[in-house]
């Protein structure tokens, strides 16, 4: 009973954080594997459970869809999708004793890349040159970071938002829209080759997927009551907390 509800408390919690500011598997990750799920599959059940906000965010953030200068809608949506099954088929071949050794510098790049996001955004959107990027360059940093993603779901919204601001995308919306689908398509496919795979725990995803659910509907409509730097730094802390506690449990 306790680790049930220690699931449902940080997948409600996990759905608002991502509902609000992004940072919901610095919640799920931990949670499961304090109940005794091993590394891998925790990070799979936890993508599994994060997946229907994915979803819904596409709905709210339709109109404002624009793919960044170099990218076309169509090469957005494939290359979300490779690089989401090359992350998720690198899982499904890393050992729960090499991902265990991993998690702790994972959630510190994580929680860095949260913690400056705004840095890095500003920086990538002073640095993007002159003229248009590539479709090579453009394509290839999509294809990384979704890539990424597909492995390991944490900090991928900021790598995404900085990549978009690099190749001269302006419009913050637009950002969030491109943001929202890449992060859709590429959870997705890595979902399905992780059912596929077996490494997903369907009872603990389900009871979280619930609950994410419900927490990112109400994170969604509350979120304008809280201070942003508030939920910045909150998201912060937690991230550097799990991050502290991994390296003691190694």
């Amino acid at each position: 009973m306790f680790e049930t509800i220690l699931l449902l408390v940080a997948a409600f919690f996990a759905g608002t954080l991502n509902a609000v500011a992004g940072g919901g598997s610095f919640l799920t990750l931990p949670a499961l594997i304090f109940t005794g799920v091993p590394p891998v599959v925790a990070n799979a059940t936890g993508t599994v459970a994060l997946l229907p906000g994915y979803v819904a965010s596409i709905a709210g953030s339709r109109e404002d869809m624009e793919p960044a200068p170099g990218l076309s809608l169509r090469s957005v949506v494939l290359l979300s999708l490779v690089g989401g099954v090359v992350g998720a088929a690198l899982l499904l071949v890393t050992s729960d004793a090499a991902f265990r050794r991993l998690i702790p510098w994972l959630l510190l790049l994580a929680t860095a890349m949260f913690a400056f996001g705004p840095q890095l955004r500003q920086w990538a959107g002073s640095h993007h040159g002159d003229g248009p990027p590539s479709r090579l360059k453009a394509g290839t940093g999509l294809l990384l970071v979704a890539g990424y993603g597909g492995y390991f779901n944490g900090g991928m919204g900021i790598l995404m938002l900085a990549l978009f601001g690099l190749l001269g995308q302006t419009r913050l919306n637009a950002m969030n829209a491109i943001k929202n689908l890449v992060s859709t398509l590429l959870t997705a496919i890595a979902v399905a080759i992780y059912a596929v795979g077996g490494i997903v725990q369907w009872k603990e995803a389900l009871i979280m997927m619930v609950a994410a659910t419900l927490g990112g509907y109400l994170g969604a409509r509350g979120a304008r009551r809280l201070p942003p730097a508030v939920l910045r730094w909150s998201i912060v802390g937690i991230g550097l907390a799990m991050t502290v506690l991994f390296f003691l449990r190694q």
